[in-house]
């Protein structure tokens, strides 16, 4: 039995055994930006998933860049040496490829953890000033950001750029850059939040200008045999904010810039913003991106089902799919979505005697 799903696909100069990939998924639980325990722990068990790459987290370029005080960062010789250290032992007991998806939070920082409320950090939180392209907050209770100057545009893009030479001495097997989910990049790329009058802000091609000008300097230090993607948003779901129409645009300007894969997701831009609810609300957005553009992309949002899965890569919607939630519920989805679809996924020697070949409860497993 033949499955896409479990087909490989290869991505510059990186083979993936299938087109699963594990969504990056803030942990909160890092030290000044370093990994800890958790996140060895963490990791590990995306290792062993079955996936064809685990993306870690959005990883702050900068300290101010942060989401929340327990953010992973990439901003500082510790944060490196902390997260090689983790990388490098996950990768001595487990076959996984990992990537890393590389962020600035804006205006969307200085944040409580989401089970601590998930606001903007009081008084006596240790907040920090949040920057974004316009001084327009995320929400009615969140801090107001101070408009960014040109000097702060340079030395935000020179962090990407050294937070992606500290990825590829990490010696990650893909990189993304977060232009998503309300974060700094989308915020200037959506008139909603970007107001400037100047050469980032009004037309399509200002808005783009500073994503742009990141995914090139970025492209400049990151090998070509290391595939080097984005994250972009494909609707505000909001009048008057980024359309679908305005994806694509940007779809075919990054991939002139050089990058060779896209991640399509959408909303997150404001606190009084709701996404669709139905099963793989992206999908047809990321079914677009793919013909107009002509660039790979993964999707990501409510994608929960292995049929469902085989169905938007099948169906040329997609060539890859990306879970976030259904992973932390379900470590070994990828195992049992193989039994499922009649495909294969690679596991641990350990791990091999419950396989469906050994083990007859696999089968009654999947007759629940």
């Amino acid at each position: 039995m033949s499955t896409a799903l479990f087909s490989p696909i290869r991505l510059a100069g990186l083979d993936l055994p299938n087109r699963i990939v594990v969504s990056p998924m803030c942990q909160y639980s890092a030290d000044d930006g370093s990994a800890t325990d958790w996140h060895l722990a963490h990791l590990a068990m995306l290792a062993n998933s079955g996936a064809g790459l685990a993306i870690v987290e959005a990883t702050a370029v900068e300290r101010d860049g942060r989401i929340t005080h327990g953010c992973l960062g990439l901003y500082s010789d510790a944060n490196e040496a902390a997260l090689k250290d983790a990388i490098d032992r996950v990768r001595r007991i487990s076959v996984g490829r990992f990537g890393i998806q590389l962020a600035h939070a804006g205006r969307k920082g200085s944040a409580q953890r989401p089970w601590e409320g998930g606001n903007a950090l009081g008084p006596d939180d240790k907040p920090w000033e949040t920057i974004a392209p316009s001084a327009i907050p995320f929400g009615a209770s969140w801090h107001t950001p101070r408009a960014m100057t040109q000097a702060d545009i340079g030395r935000v893009a020179a962090a990407f750029v050294q937070a992606a030479r500290r990825a590829v001495r990490i010696g990650f097997d893909s990189i993304e850059l977060h232009f998503a989910h309300g974060y700094l990049m989308h915020e200037f790329f959506s008139p909603l939040s970007n107001t400037r009058t100047d050469g980032y802000g009004g037309a399509l091609e200002n808005r783009m200008r500073f994503l742009r000008d990141v995914a090139q300097q970025v492209r400049a230090v990151v090998p070509r045999q290391i595939p080097l993607g984005a994250r972009i948003t494909g609707d505000d779901w909001r009048e008057g904010g980024v359309t679908p129409q305005d994806a694509i645009v940007l779809a075919k300007a990054l991939k002139e810039d050089g990058l060779d894969f896209l991640c399509v997701s959408s909303g997150g831009l404001a606190a009084d913003i709701r996404n669709p609810s139905e099963a793989g609300y992206n999908t047809a957005i990321s079914e677009r991106i793919k013909r107009e553009a002509g660039i790979p992309v993964r999707v990501v949002g409510l994608i929960v089902a292995p049929q469902q899965a085989e169905g938007i890569i099948a169906g040329g919607k997609s060539d890859l799919v990306a879970m976030a939630r259904a992973i932390l519920d379900d470590p070994h989805w990828p195992w049992h979505a193989a039994l499922e679809l009649g495909g294969d996924v690679a596991r641990p020697p350990q791990y091999l005697r419950a396989g469906a070949k050994l083990w007859p409860g696999a089968q009654l497993r999947t007759a629940r």
